[in-house]
This record gives structure tokens, sequence and C-alpha cells, in this order.
């Protein structure tokens, strides 16, 4: 299902791939802390990279904060990340991509968040994939009803679009 089928009132087949609001956190986009423009926060490059940690740092995350706007940038390690609110769960910043909508906050961590969610909001037919019993629920099933109510769909759409606005021209 790509964004442009949904786009014009097609279908969104959830396939389940996306369990949880980490698949998200390759690449953060937020307000730099000096300049409030867009900066991304990305996993730091360095030699105990995530995927390179021993077992006694399996818990650090490195993370690196960077405005291309004014060239700020901060390194960090943390010890865990919470995900589900329109903050950075390292850095603790206010997401790039959120605005008022409907009465409530619309917010994605980056474009390919907010992909998911054009898609999934644009789609007038919505099915589910495989469920098993024991799977934990997909992340587009866990999205608030507000977000799912076909009676805001226009709404979302257009608030969507205003911070696809937003976004650098180099991506």
């Amino acid at each position: 299902m790509t964004g442009n089928a949904a786009a014009s009132g097609g279908r969104f087949r959830d396939r389940r791939e996306r369990k949880f609001g980490y698949d998200f956190l390759d690449e953060v986009l937020v307000r730099c802390p000096r300049c409030d423009g867009c900066a991304a926060v990305t996993p730091h490059p360095g030699p105990l990279a995530d995927g390179e940690a021993t077992a006694s740092e399996t818990q650090n995350l490195h993370r690196r904060l960077r405005c291309k706007e004014c060239s700020f940038f901060k390194d960090q390690i943390v010890d865990s990340a919470v995900v589900g609110a329109p903050i950075d769960p390292y850095f603790q910043r206010p997401v790039w991509l959120q605005a008022d909508c409907s009465g409530h906050v619309l917010w994605a961590y980056n474009v390919r968040h907010l992909d998911l969610l054009d898609a999934y909001v644009a789609a007038k037919l919505r099915e589910r994939g495989e469920v098993m019993p024991w799977a934990p629920a997909s992340l587009v099933e866990r999205l608030p009803t507000w977000l799912k109510a076909a009676k805001n769909r226009t709404e979302i759409l257009r608030t969507i679009k205003r911070l696809r606005s937003t976004l650098p021209a180099d991506g």
C-alpha cells in the first residue's frame, strides 16, 4: 500500500510490520535548541554504536542531535528511550512534525512516520493483517480513536500536508 493509492481513497493493508514507535527512531526530526530550526537526532556513528555494544552496554543508546541550519550538534548516551509522545525520546526536544488537529496534537517522528499516518488516514478501506494471539497489536491498531475517525479525515490530511510543507528542502 503506498501513500498515493491511499490518497485516492484506496486501501490500506496493515501488514503488521510496524509494531512499535521504535521502528521510526532511526531519525527523529526535532526543534533545534539553538535556532529553533529543524534538526535531526540520529544514531551516533561511534565505536559503541547500538549494534556494536557489549553485553554490559546494551542499554546505552548513542545519539547525535545535529542542525544543518546553525551547525549545532550534541552527542548523548541515554539508558533508555520512551516513545509515544511528541517529544524526542533521547534529548527531550519537541518533535518538528507536530500541529494542533481536531482538538488534539498530530505528530510524527519523521517523514516515514508521517507517510504511514497519511496512508492510513487517507484510505477509505483499512484491512488488518493476520492476527496471532501472542503477537502485539500493530502500530496502526494502537492509533488514537480521533485519528482513526472518518469524520476527522479531511482535517488530518490537511494538517499532514501543512506539516510536509515545513520540512527542509534537502529532506
